[in-house]
């Protein structure tokens, strides 16, 4: 049998340095449960940063992916696909949209919703041309193409990038006064997480969506939320942005919309924004491809009919409670909704991880000082409760 260890060596000799993983190597996943080559079993408490939802190799998506891909798995847009029509018709009617632009990762369609809002502000707010800004947060995290690490505020995602793309404001998150304060006459957009998944599950003071709504539409500026991380469940709803009765101008959803099975991205908006793209302004190759659409029809599918965002509002607002019951000096907070919670620490949260790996659960340390908690939406009481006495150990350590 070969070791986790042999794994490990090969991958850092012919793999680049870019990620710091936990010292062990998965070989198969079931559910909320995943094993390592040695054969080791481990609770998932970290879902493939919330793109697992609807946990490891769910049936019903596996039936789909291999009833497609012996039929049809790429034509390109040079062509239309049975698969497509039904994968955007779904999609649509699911959030009350009355348009889609699928892409492929994350970062794919936060640039997509870029894109989307700069012609927009051209087209529609009669921005002058090279001229619109489109205001971000503080903290924020919504990829790593050059663009967006642009506007980024931590130093080792811009570090040694540059030079990067103008047009952005930087305000903080969680102050819809610097909102109102940054808008002028050429700002077309104000993109946003309803909460900092990447940024240690910063939860923004209740209202304050709604106050940065409400300044966006006073404004004529269009309110764009990346629920990549935080949509499709994990937070309780749908969307996170549905706890302040919101409804954004864009929504920009990823991970879990595939189940984990393949990247399939996208945005949505109605036809008074999407309709300024015209055809060559914008694509993909893989982009709404047939295997991709039949394997996130089939996501979507699992998310509605095993209610999991109402799961995971129940049994996240349980397991918050509990963890929160831990009494232990390093715990500098616990805070999150549904089953997107971090449990900040007064030191680096990276040797908790690892002992937590010990005692069979993975989980991932964030902004160095939260660990970050987020199982797949699938997850039974049961299993929370075999973590919560095996968290609490390694937190008391």
């Amino acid at each position: 049998m070969v070791s986790n260890k042999t794994y490990i060596r090969l991958t850092e000799k012919f793999s680049a340095r870019n990620y710091h993983p936990l010292p062990i190597v998965l070989k198969r996943g079931q559910g909320v449960w995943v094993w390592d080559v040695a054969g080791n079993k481990y609770l998932d408490m970290l879902s493939a940063y919330s793109a697992l939802n609807q946990g490891h190799c769910h049936p019903n998506i596996v039936k789909a992916l291999k009833n497609q891909a012996q039929r049809l798995t790429l034509t390109s847009r040079a062509f239309h696909n049975d698969q497509l029509a039904l994968f955007v018709e779904k999609l649509c009617k699911l959030t009350g949209y009355g348009k889609t632009l699928p892409m492929n990762s994350g970062a794919e369609a936060v640039e997509t919703a870029i894109k989307v809002a700069r012609k927009w502000a051209y087209h529609t707010k009669k921005i002058k041309k090279d001229y619109s800004e489109i205001i971000v947060c503080e903290n924020n995290f919504h990829g790593r193409t050059t663009t967006i690490v642009g506007f980024s505020s931590e130093k080792q995602y811009r570090e040694g990038f540059g030079p990067f793309t103008p047009g952005f404001k930087m305000i903080p998150f969680n102050n819809s006064a610097a909102l109102k304060k940054a808008i002028n006459k050429n700002t077309a957009g104000f993109l946003f997480e309803p909460i900092q998944g990447e940024g240690g599950v910063i939860v923004p003071d209740q209202g304050y969506l709604k106050a940065c709504y409400n300044i966006c539409k006073e404004n004529n500026v269009l309110f764009i939320d990346d629920e990549i991380q935080t949509g499709l469940g994990r937070t309780g709803r749908l969307f996170a942005c549905e706890y302040e009765d919101v409804r954004p101008d864009i929504i920009i959803v990823g991970k879990a919309l595939s189940g984990g099975f393949y990247p399939v991205s996208a945005i949505l908006c109605d036809n008074h924004i999407m309709h300024v793209l015209k055809p060559g302004d914008h694509g993909s190759t893989f982009g709404g491809n047939p295997l991709a659409s039949a394997i996130a029809i089939a996501a979507l599918d699992v998310i509605i009919k095993e209610k999991l965002p109402q799961k995971a509002y129940k049994l996240g607002t349980w397991f918050m409670n509990e963890l929160k019951k831990i009494k232990s000096p390093i715990i500098k907070q616990v805070r999150g909704k549904g089953l997107l919670i971090g449990v900040e620490l007064k030191t680096k949260a990276r040797r908790y991880c690892e002992a937590l790996m010990k005692q069979g659960i993975l989980a991932k340390e964030t902004h160095e000082t939260v660990v970050r908690f987020a199982p797949p939406l699938i997850i039974r009481k049961q299993e929370l409760q075999w973590a919560l006495p095996r968290i609490e150990k390694v937190l008391k350590m």
